[in-house]
């Protein structure tokens, strides 16, 4: 990649947002090439959802909406959708994951992609979609409401002692 990530530092965490994709306020992310996306979710994302065991996609073949739903994973903690920041035709799954699905984990912004897409009409979707800048200040928001979150957690098991 020619560009550095933005890169948010939390404690042992680093969310890197790419600047050669563009992101949902869902957390999943689409590299545009041609007409072609490929379709992934964030750092941020696979944070918290922790370790991913399984992941669901939809069928290749299967013509998708800007924000309709591409597929689920399911983690230790939580079962979430994949949502599509594009809309075409999904042409590619990452079968690796139905194996792997540790990869979303270890390089969800690499191997750990979720599905390849022919795109419709970028142009019109793009609107819908933030840039790596927007995505950023939306994650500085998201990682520090989950702070707050874990520090009244804490607040309140400590008035609980």
């Amino acid at each position: 990649m020619s560009e550095e990530p933005y890169e948010l530092k939390v404690d042992k965490y680093t969310f890197r947002v790419y600047r050669d994709r563009f992101y949902t306020e869902n957390d999943s992310w689409a590299k545009v090439e041609g007409n072609v996306a490929t379709v992934g979710i964030t750092d941020f994302i696979q944070n918290m959802a922790s370790d991913i065991l399984f992941v669901q996609f939809s069928e290749v073949g299967s013509k998708v909406e800007q924000f309709d739903e591409l597929g689920t994973f399911e983690s230790v903690k939580t079962m979430l959708d994949v949502i599509a920041p594009v809309s075409g035709t999904i042409f590619e799954v990452n079968s690796r994951l139905e194996s792997e699905p540790e990869l979303v984990n270890k390089d969800p912004n690499g191997d750990g992609w979720f599905v390849r897409i022919k795109v419709v009409d970028f142009e019109s979707d793009k609107k819908n979609l933030l840039d790596p800048e927007g995505y950023y200040e939306v994650l500085k928001r998201k990682v520090e409401a989950e702070r707050l979150k874990l520090k009244k957690k804490k607040e309140d098991s400590e008035r609980k002692e």
